[in-house]
């Protein structure tokens, strides 16, 4: 049994909106329950009044009203409040954080939309009727996966013994919460749980966010899942360009170079005396020539840890630059790109150096001053369009304040 207690993001501003939420979801509660007697079991519970049921959502002959109503009201039964007070913890955990990030109007609408939502995917799929909080603060949940990805979740456990432990809440959330609760758990149990609702809410939670976050109508940062998708595209494009020592700015562009096929090129430091310095350059240029960059990247790292002032050979120079690029290595990738033109500004496509620079500087590495001053310089020199078009949109990024 896992339940979350706790993350490491907590509001800037009070979430109105949510406890506002919160506060109508337990009054509409008490207003709609009524305690009932079992004579067979001897037992009171509560059920929910008669009025209230033409606000649920009845598949079969649905209401426009009941769309959002629904979602309001929960029931009693066995589980008497739990099903209430079960939907409410997990508003108030997910739901003040992204009340924050969203303002208070926007996350009411959301809110409601992830009802709305929730509501359809049961009603597509099924006749009985359907009520609860559940499909809506699913919607909440899958907004703060989106947003949060990266934040902490305290889990309380117990099975044979009661612990705690922290997980990523984009794991947590879409394994746990998701997959297990909404997708595993329906096949061993037989409980009346409204699951295709559910799924409804995550899948409107996490695609309206996104939506949202790629069409900049909420401010996003380096941390959201937008963000990681984005960084995630431009390294699977990357690595695809520069695996196995491609040269992307060289004339056969896509084209794997042997060591054979490259001419030989003259080390750009002074004859080697340094025994450590030697080894490491023979094994690094070994590793290039049995196509390993990502050693060989490694290597050059612990290389300008021995000496700095070290630089390779024009060929593997490049190619150490674009494996370290390519694993996201951004300030030293940066350093060794910086070490190639000084020494080889003469190449035939520097310009191409001079761009990745300036992505690298602009996007990565806050230096918006030297981001600039390699995109000019790549600008006046570039041929291809699409190049061309990268450099403008990067230096009018960068001028936007």
């Amino acid at each position: 049994m896992l339940l979350p207690i706790g993350t490491t993001v907590s509001p800037r501003r009070t979430p109105y909106a949510n406890y506002f939420l919160i506060a109508v979801n337990v009054l509409i509660f008490a207003v709609t329950m009524q305690a009932m007697y079992d004579p067979r079991s001897g037992m009171r519970y509560l059920d929910l009044r008669p009025w209230a049921e033409s606000f649920m959502l009845w598949p079969q002959r649905p209401q426009l009203w009941q769309f959002v109503t629904y979602s309001f009201l929960h029931s009693g039964h066995e589980w008497y409040i739990l099903h209430l007070l079960g939907n409410m913890y997990f508003l108030y955990l997910f739901g003040n954080s992204v009340n924050d990030k969203l303002g208070h109007v926007g996350y009411l609408c959301f809110y409601l939309a992830g009802a709305v939502f929730s509501g359809l995917g049961h009603a597509l799929l099924h006749t009985n009727p359907v009520l609860g909080a559940s499909g809506a603060v699913a919607a909440v949940t899958g907004a703060y996966l989106v947003l949060f990805p990266n934040t902490l979740i305290s889990v309380i456990y117990w099975l044979f013994f009661i612990g705690t432990a922290e997980f990523r809440a984009l794991y947590f959330i879409a394994f746990k919460m998701i997959i297990w609760d909404n997708v595993v758990e329906p096949k061993l149990s037989v409980r009346a749980v409204a699951y295709d609702a559910h799924l409804a809410g995550y899948a409107f939670g996490i695609v309206a966010i996104l939506l949202l976050l790629a069409t900049k109508l909420i401010e996003g940062n380096h941390s959201d899942l937008w963000s990681m998708i984005r960084q995630w595209n431009r390294r699977r494009k990357y690595r695809e360009a520069v695996s196995g020592g491609y040269d992307p700015f060289g004339p056969s562009r896509g084209v794997r170079q042997s060591s054979a096929e490259v001419p030989a090129q003259v080390a750009a430091t002074e004859p080697v005396e340094d025994p450590q310095v030697l080894a490491l350059r023979t094994e690094i240029a070994d590793c290039l020539r049995r196509h390993d960059a990502a050693t060989a990247g490694e290597l050059y790292l612990k290389l300008l840890e021995h000496d700095p002032s070290q630089t390779l050979p024009r060929q593997h120079q490049l190619d150490v630059a674009n494996q370290l690029m390519a694993s996201g290595k951004w300030a030293p990738a940066a350093g060794a790109y910086e070490k190639f033109l000084h020494l080889y500004s003469g190449h035939e496509h520097a310009e191409q150096v001079h761009l990745m620079l300036g992505l690298l500087y602009g996007r990565y590495l806050g230096e918006p001053e030297q981001a600039a001053e390699h995109l000019k310089t790549a600008l006046g020199k570039l041929s291809n369009p699409g190049q061309i078009q990268m450099c403008k949109e990067e230096l009018a990024r960068l001028e936007t304040p």
